[in-house]
C-alpha cells in the first residue's frame, strides 16, 4: 500500500469509528503495555463476556488499521478486495447513525505501540472508561531510544481518562508504579506484591495431565481483592507471567462489579492465544511449547523459567529454540545475551540460535556457564528445525520462540506431532504469510 493511499485508509477508518463510538457508545477497556497485551485482552474479554455483551480485537488489531476495523465490527483486513471495503464502510456509516440493540456494550481493544504517537492517535478518537497497562519493558526501543519513552507513550492510555475512569496498572512493575501518582482516573493495581490492590500467591503449575500434556494441567493460584481469596485454575496455561493477565482481568472484573467467585469461574474458560506458551504435542512424543507470536528479553526469560520449571524433577531434557529479537536497537546485543545468562542459569540442557542477533544469546550462555558444545547457531530456521528433528529425544520439552520477522512458528510446524492442525494452532499460517 503506498503511503497516500494508507493515509486515505487510515483516515477514513478513524472517521468512521469515531462516528460508531458517538452513536453507540459502548463502555471502553483500552489494553497497552510493552508485553503481555492480547493474553491481557482474552483474559479480559473471558471474564466480561460471561456476563456482557462483549468485542475485542481480532487476533492482534491493535494498531491505527485494526482498532477502527474492530469498532466497526470487521474481523478480517479487506486488502485489495472492494466489496469488503463497500461492506466496511457500509456498516461504519449504518451504525454511525442507528443506534443497534445488538452492538456490544463493551469493547476491549488492545492498543499497539510500535512508534512514538502510535497511543496518542488511538486515544485521541478511542475514549477509554478503563485504562489497562500490562508492564513497561525495552520492546521496540529502536523506535523509542530508551525505557523511559515507551513509559511516556504507554501512560498516555491512562492520563487521558476521564475523572471516573478507572486506571488499571501492574503494581509490581516499579517504574508504572513511581508514574501514577499523578493520575486523576482512579487506579487500581495487580499483581503480587503485598501492596497491590488485586493480588495473586501460591503460583503452581499443575501437574497429573494426560502424557500428551507433559503431565501437566494447567496453572492455579490464589485471588485476593479486600480480604477476599478464592482459588483460581487456568486449564492449559503455563508460566507464571500469563497469571499477569488473569490478574489484570480480575480487576477489570471488579470494576464491572463481578464478584470474585464469578472471575474465577470464567478465567478457567481463559486460552492462550496462538503462539503464546501454547503446549503441543511433538514428534518422537515430546513437548512443544510454542511461544512463536513474538519475543523480547524479558518474554524471553520469563518463557525460559516455564521450560525449566516443566522440565524440573524429570528424566526429560529441555531444550530452548530462540530466534531473533527484533527492534531493540542499542540494547540489541545486551538483550539478547541477557536472555543466554538466564539459560544458562536456569540450566537448560540445549540452545538452538537462530538468526544473526541470536548468536548473541549463545555468547551470553557461554559466559555464563553453559557447556559450549550444548549451544547450536543456525542463520536459517529451515536449517535450524533440521537439526532440532535430529537431536530431540522422547519426553524431552522444547521451547520455540522468537520476532514475528524470525518466523519461529516454522520450527513448531516442522516438530510438531500433527502439521496437519497448523491452521487451527499456529500463528501466521494466512497465504500473505506463507507467500513471505
Amino acid at each position: 500500500m503506498s503511503y497516500l493511499l494508507k493515509k486515505i485508509v487510515v483516515y477514513l477508518l478513524k472517521v468512521l469509528a469515531k462516528g460508531v463510538l458517538q452513536r453507540q457508545r459502548p463502555d471502553i477497556i483500552g489494553i497497552t503495555g510493552s508485553v503481555g497485551k492480547t493474553s491481557t485482552k482474552e483474559a479480559i474479554y473471558a471474564v466480561l463476556s460471561s456476563h456482557y455483551q462483549v468485542r475485542c480485537n481480532s487476533k492482534s488489531y491493535n494498531n491505527e488499521i485494526g482498532v477502527p476495523l474492530t469498532i466497526i465490527g470487521v474481523d478480517s483486513y479487506p486488502g485489495r478486495n472492494l466489496w469488503r471495503w463497500l461492506v466496511v464502510v457500509g456498516r461504519g456509516l449504518l451504525f454511525s447513525v442507528y443506534p443497534n440493540r445488538v452492538y456490544p456494550k463493551i469493547l476491549v481493544l488492545e492498543m499497539g505501540a510500535d512508534h512514538p504517537g502510535d497511543i496518542r492517535y488511538l486515544a485521541s478518537f478511542v475514549k477509554s472508561k478503563v485504562g489497562v497497562i500490562t508492564a513497561i519493558a525495552p520492546v521496540h526501543i529502536e523506535f523509542f531510544k530508551k525505557v523511559e519513552n515507551i513509559l511516556a507513550e504507554k501512560k498516555i492510555l491512562i492520563d487521558t481518562l476521564p475523572s471516573d475512569g478507572v486506571a488499571i496498572v501492574n503494581g509490581d512493575d516499579s517504574m508504572l508504579k513511581r508514574s501514577i501518582a499523578k493520575i486523576k482516573a482512579k487506579v487500581l493495581t495487580f499483581g503480587f506484591s503485598d501492596s497491590v490492590d488485586v493480588q495473586g500467591s501460591e503460583v503452581r503449575l499443575s501437574s497429573g495431565g494426560s502424557d500428551q500434556a507433559g503431565g501437566v494441567k494447567g496453572i492455579s493460584f490464589k485471588l485476593s481483592y479486600q480480604g477476599h481469596v478464592v482459588p483460581v485454575f487456568m486449564p492449559g496455561v503455563l508460566g507464571r507471567h500469563q497469571v499477569y493477565a488473569a490478574l489484570a482481568a480480575a480487576a477489570v472484573g471488579v470494576v464491572f462489579e463481578l464478584n470474585l467467585v464469578q472471575i474465577s469461574e470464567a478465567l478457567r474458560m481463559f486460552r492462550p492465544p496462538r503462539g503464546r506458551m501454547n503446549l503441543l504435542p511433538g514428534i518422537k512424543h515430546t513437548f512443544i511449547i510454542d511461544d512463536s507470536y513474538n519475543s523480547s528479553p524479558t518474554a524471553a526469560q520469563a518463557a525460559l523459567e516455564v521450560l525449566a520449571e516443566m522440565s524440573k524433577g524429570k528424566s526429560a531434557r529441555s531444550i530452548a529454540v530462540l530466534g531473533d529479537m527484533l527492534e531493540l536497537g542499542a540494547y540489541t546485543e545486551r538483550g539478547h545475551r541477557e536472555v543466554g545468562h538466564k539459560a544458562a542459569e536456569l540450566g537448560i540442557d540445549y540452545l538452538i540460535c537462530v538468526g544473526a542477533r541470536a548468536r548473541y544469546i549463545g555468547h551470553g550462555a557461554e559466559e555464563a556457564g553453559m557447556d559450549e558444545s550444548n549451544i547450536f547457531y543456525f542463520s536459517d530456521v529451515k536449517e535450524a528445525s533440521r537439526f532440532l528433528q535430529e537431536l530431540i529425544k522422547q519426553g524431552d520439552f522444547i521451547l520455540i520462540k522468537g520476532s514475528q520477522g524470525a518466523r519461529m512458528e516454522r520450527a513448531v510446524k516442522e516438530v510438531m506431532a500433527h502439521p496437519e492442525l497448523a491452521q487451527q494452532l499456529l500463528v501466521r499460517q494466512e497465504d500473505s504469510w506463507q507467500r513471505q
